[in-house]
């Protein structure tokens, strides 16, 4: 059964007519356009689909839309723009810390949300932060010197 729901995306008010109980990943996805989020497990293990919801890394395949009316979503996409990039993505591209590409989007916004509540976290902190995202890339290393150097940078995270 669909209904109306209102809720910002990246600062945009959107007013979906959808099923509430759809996850927020399809609306992103499939009526949004927003192609950051990436559909990995489905259960929400692996953080590929990982988005900002009031500032919490949360996993968008598994949250649905009725959870998050009224509520702010930032995606990878709503981190910076090609003019202006976020700094973590700068980063992550001056230390090399994207293989394929599949996870980063996922991983960029769980350094988001560490960096909005500990904005001078340790290298520890950062791994914590990032446990939950799988990359078999095996440039784990490389992200997490990124996220520290993003923190270096003085840039706002």
């Amino acid at each position: 059964m669909s209904e109306r729901l209102s809720l910002r995306v990246n600062g945009v008010e959107r007013t979906p007519e959808l099923d509430p109980a759809l996850p927020l990943l399809a609306l992103l996805r499939g009526e949004l356009d927003l192609m950051g989020a990436r559909f990995g497990c489905g259960a929400g293990q692996c953080g590929a689909c990982n988005v900002l919801v009031e500032g919490r890394a949360v996993a968008s395949c598994e949250t649905p839309l009725w959870a998050v009316a009224g509520k702010d979503v930032v995606t990878v996409e709503g981190l910076g723009t090609p003019e202006r990039p976020h700094a973590l993505q700068e980063a992550f591209v001056a230390e090399q810390a994207i293989q394929c590409g599949y996870c980063v989007s996922g991983i960029l916004i769980s350094a988001a949300a560490l960096l909005a509540r500990n904005p001078d976290p340790s290298a520890a902190e950062v791994r914590e932060a990032l446990d939950r995202n799988l990359c078999r890339c095996g440039a784990h290393n490389r992200m997490v010197r990124a996220v520290l150097r993003a923190v270096t940078a003085g840039q706002p995270a």
